[in-house]
């Protein structure tokens, strides 16, 4: 039940396209996405606790005011309608948020948009209801260590509609259940042009954007000239749990904790931190990040950003990050480190981690990923010429990764849209120790 019930619903005849299998995850069983109208970009983002609490943000055309409309999926509880927050825009379009507090975890939860205020939605002439979208279904988290998967894109940046979107589609149909998915940055090429974000929404389409939680972090090409796009915050609010300081850290580093996994975001891009400098917006993160690590009360760690601590990119060297953050990583033996930037593949571990047995590790793993079609050239230096290696490296190969998270195993894939199988390992946990095997 909501805990707050701030207007019954006048009528539930809009049809639930969505279906009942929301309770699986993703609704990918639908026969059709919503038909939202002048509704878009609907995306749910995480919170610090995805059991109880969920963000909702969209997009209205011309709308000064729009409500969002949320009950159990089941029809166990009551309808309840939250005003939405006006995030920006301009007068053609309008992003709004709204955050749905009191829920029970584990439950699926269908939720609708109105324009207007929270008093709009009158029923039509044939039992629906006027200026509603139809309905998006989610599913919350469960509380503690329960099975799930998310998934992992590297940059898809370029050429969306095309050449990243079949990979975006190919992981949706692989991962039908995938509860999460997680950006590491550069989602599209220019921050400010509103047609990419268009390509962006368009290749996950809606079920996927409205029916699993995004958990994204900036990289260098989601900041513009003027520092953070404009599109990020009222697209990706986070979950307001991450440092104070410096101001502009407030709308990209943050935390989420999801089924026996904490997932920390942070944002790399210190080229970008003016009017502060590079070394208090690293230094800030890193002592917010041994916190947020100490106190983890959870088995696994994932932590995110976009400029890899061991770069693949010849022409590139990771030392700044890699001296800020490296050593907390290290410290706290953070389970995975999903990166980007590089545009190709590269897995690997500091080479102190290595096991008697070839195919086995310790430690951290740290992964530099591309969903898009802009590729670089890759190699070893940065890696091998400051303590670790590399177990898996590919150039020209677009991928989408899998991680299933099961107690205490997760098993990681790395494939293509055509069903290659690029990288693949399992993390198993037995008492106080970790092994990290090729293979699964």
């Amino acid at each position: 039940m909501l805990a707050t019930t701030l207007r019954s619903a006048p009528g539930r005849a809009s049809a639930l396209l969505v279906g009942t299998a929301v309770a699986a995850g993703l609704c990918a069983c639908a026969p059709q996405a919503p038909d939202t109208g002048t509704v878009d970009r609907v995306l749910l983002s995480p919170t610090a606790d995805p059991s109880t609490v969920q963000t909702v943000t969209w997009r209205v055309s011309g709308a000064e005011e729009s409500f969002l409309e949320i009950e159990p999926e089941d029809g166990s509880g009551q309808a309840t309608r939250l005003q939405g927050r006006p995030t920006g825009g301009g007068e053609a379009d309008s992003t709004f948020a709204a955050t749905a507090t009191g829920l029970e975890p584990d439950t699926a939860y269908r939720y609708r948009i109105g324009e207007g205020g929270e008093e709009g939605g009158e029923e039509d002439g044939d039992g629906g209801e006027d200026g509603l979208s139809d309905w998006y279904g989610f599913t919350t988290a469960a509380e503690g260590n329960e099975p799930f998967s998310f998934l992992y894109f590297g940059d898809v940046q370029d050429d969306i509609a095309d050449e990243a979107a079949p990979v975006i589609r190919a992981a949706l149909e692989a991962e039908p259940g995938a509860r999460l998915a997680l950006h590491s940055g550069d989602l599209v090429d220019s921050a400010g042009d509103d047609s990419q974000w268009d390509a962006w929404f368009d290749a996950f389409g809606p079920l996927a954007t409205g029916g699993m939680n995004h958990l994204a972090v900036p990289g260098n090409h989601d900041y513009g000239s003027e520092g953070l796009s404009e599109h990020w915050a009222p697209q990706f609010p986070g979950a307001g749990n991450g440092p104070e300081e410096p101001e502009g850290l407030a709308r990209t580093v943050y935390h989420t904790d999801y089924q026996g996994v904490r997932f920390v975001a942070l944002d790399s891009n210190h080229r970008d931190a003016a009017p502060h400098s590079a070394d208090r917006w690293l230094d800030t993160q890193r002592r917010w990040l041994e916190q947020v690590l100490a106190d983890n009360p959870h088995q696994w760690t994932v932590v995110t950003f976009h400029h890899p601590v061991f770069s693949s990119n010849p022409e590139r060297d990771g030392d700044t990050l890699r001296r800020a953050w490296l050593p907390v990583l290290e410290e706290y033996d953070v389970d995975l480190v999903l990166q980007g930037h590089d545009h190709s593949y590269s897995r690997g571990n500091l080479t102190e981690h290595r096991t008697r047995d070839p195919d086995v590790q310790t430690g951290p793993v740290y992964v530099v990923a591309v969903t898009g079609p802009k590729m670089y050239e890759a190699a070893e230096d940065d890696w091998t010429d400051h303590g670790a290696e590399v177990r898996v490296q590919r150039t020209g190969v677009q991928t989408f990764q899998t991680v299933s998270v099961d107690h205490d195993t997760m098993v990681y894939r790395a494939d293509t849209a055509q069903g290659e199988s690029v990288d693949s390992f399992t993390i198993v946990k037995e008492g106080d120790g970790k092994r990290v095997i090729d293979g699964h």
